[in-house]
């Protein structure tokens, strides 16, 4: 499966309607979203073009090609807006023959992870830092954060191909490439 992962829009219509377009672009059936999709938090400035509103609808449009899992930011009332499941902690994925556990990363993360077998891969967003580890047992991924990067990191997504993961910068393109598995 082709799969783009993304996190962290918080509420940004420029970064989401960017996101989508990449998306589209990227030709992938699916998009997994790893929480904070509206609220901004309150340890955050406001992003670019704060627009929870808009974010609903270009959400909304595209419903039915969207995975996505809680994040911190999340709240029952989001729910009630938007056609999609978010209210989930976590999914568990099996793409050729590997387990993907998806989190936001506020719960259970890389210095915290849930039980994993050996060769899993534990997806989180939650810290706006993109990245792969290799950890005894299992490789983390974060794809960053679609409208508000940190520690002078791109605007970013991951993509996920057979194995193949990309990380790309909304602005600049791929910069990145990680073998998964064989």
């Amino acid at each position: 499966m082709k799969l783009m992962i993304a996190s962290d829009i918080h509420g940004s219509a420029k970064w989401c309607e960017r996101m989508l377009q990449a998306w589209r672009e990227e030709g992938r059936p699916r998009l997994l979203l790893l929480g904070d999709l509206l609220y901004h938090g309150p340890r955050n400035d406001l992003p670019e073009e704060y627009a929870p509103k808009r974010v609903i609808g270009l959400l909304n449009d595209v419903a039915e090609s969207l995975l996505c899992v809680r994040g911190n930011c999340e709240a029952e009332v989001d729910q009630m807006v938007l056609r999609f499941p978010v209210m989930a902690d976590y999914c568990a994925l099996l793409l050729d023959g590997h387990v993907i556990y998806a989190t936001h990363g506020h719960l259970f993360g890389e210095d915290n992870p849930p039980p994993l077998a050996e060769g899993d891969i534990l997806l989180c967003g939650h810290t706006h830092i993109p990245g792969v580890r290799r950890h005894e047992g299992f490789t983390y991924v974060n794809p960053g954060s679609v409208s508000i990067p940190k520690n002078g990191t791109a605007h970013s997504y991951a993509t996920l191909e057979g194995g193949a993961l990309r990380l790309i910068d909304l602005e600049g393109g791929e910069y990145a490439r990680h073998t998964l598995w064989p």
